[in-house]
């Protein structure tokens, strides 16, 4: 999901988020809900990487690769809704809010990396889909991580890095992730440009931040399974900030997960965050960090953050006030998770060859 090929909230919503929360603080006491055991809803979907659940129940999961959206009614079969018309089209990133669904097409070329589509399309309550933005087109025109430097910091002019390490300022490319219609605006978290775009109600894109790249000093070890030369050893290595996932607050800031760009399994530790964005002016604030593979975050009212960890302990949990977070439900390979008033909407087994599952649980 780098850019080495590994997403109008109304003020009435607002108010609704608010009130929810009062609701729940009153039910629970002020203490975070403990989950119960998890129901599956549908199985057998094809790398399930994103969730969203309407205001009326209805859910809405993406599978990705297949280039399908699938509706799933409270009360019903699961039915197809928009596909793909271009082969080889991933499509992710859905939110929904009051019928209107939001998602976006993405597609690259595995000989050429100047050579990709990414749009942003809206669905209406009718199930006419039309284009809202084109995203490549702003990558291209603004490429907001270009200023960034991303691998080994301060290296010798004379130490050479070979080609398959990335090395250099963020390049053009777009793989729009995670999208949220809030306040006004559809917020894109783009997992190719590493930045949050703003799209306005007329489709004009600006980008909205462009989050801290990930610094860690890797082990000797891992640096010759990498294939990096001795004069790298030692020095710090600046990964791509790949935003993964974005939610609002019930603070009224955005919340976002960040993988590390390059190898986004745990080879090299549990290197995923969670950030909160100022939404109007891009200010960032690290909530919690050492996760792993962090691919997708619910909020709920109270202020209590759930994160999916694909290659960690399932869903996870950083509770108001805090900065860590907290096993909560142990499940494979989780890919997004939502919440809801009736508990947690959780994809699972993602990549799994057999094909992956939407599971509810419920919190006590």
């Amino acid at each position: 999901m780098s850019h080495t090929r590994t997403r109008a909230l109304s003020i009435g919503a607002v108010t609704l988020a608010l009130a929810l929360a009062a609701t729940s603080a009153q039910a629970h006491g002020g203490h975070r809900p403990g989950p119960s055991e998890p129901t599956t809803v549908a199985s057998g979907l094809v790398t399930p990487l994103k969730v969203a659940v309407d205001l009326d129940g209805t859910t809405y999961v993406t599978q990705n690769f297949a280039g399908l959206l699938t509706t799933i009614p409270r009360h019903g079969d699961p039915t197809v809704v928009a596909s793909v018309e271009r082969p080889g089209t991933e499509l992710g990133a859905v939110s929904a809010f009051a019928g209107t669904v939001t998602f976006a097409e993405s597609w690259s070329s595995e000989e050429d990396p100047d050579d990709f589509t990414a749009v942003l399309r809206r669905m209406s309550r009718s199930g006419a889909v039309s284009t809202v933005a084109d995203l490549e087109a702003a990558e291209r025109r603004y490429n907001p991580d270009g200023a960034n430097t991303y691998g080994f910091q301060g290296l010798d002019d004379s130490c050479e890095i070979p080609e398959h390490i990335p090395q250099g300022a963020g390049t053009v490319y777009s793989h729009p992730y995670a999208t949220i219609s809030a306040l006004g605006y559809t917020i894109v978290a783009d997992a190719g440009a590493n930045a949050l775009w703003k799209v306005d109600r007329h489709g004009k894109v600006r980008p909205l931040v462009v989050l801290p790249p990930q610094t860690a000093t890797l082990s000797d070890e891992a640096l010759a399974g990498l294939g990096a030369p001795e004069c790298a050893y030692g020095h710090a290595y600046a990964f791509e900030p790949v935003p993964t996932d974005v939610e609002l607050g019930p603070d009224g800031w955005l919340y976002v997960t960040t993988l590390p760009g390059g190898p986004e399994d745990p080879s090299f530790g549990a290197r995923g965050s969670v950030y909160k964005v100022n939404p109007w002016t891009g200010q960032t604030r690290l909530v919690a960090s050492n996760l792993a593979a962090a691919v997708d975050l619910a909020v709920s009212p109270r202020g209590d953050v759930y994160v999916a960890e694909l290659f960690g302990s399932g869903v996870t949990v950083v509770t108001r006030g805090s900065h860590t977070a907290k096993p909560l439900v142990d499940l494979p390979m989780p890919g997004a998770v939502e919440w809801t008033p009736r508990g947690l909407v959780i994809t699972t087994d993602v990549l799994s060859e057999t094909g992956g599952n939407l599971v509810t649980v419920p919190l006590r």
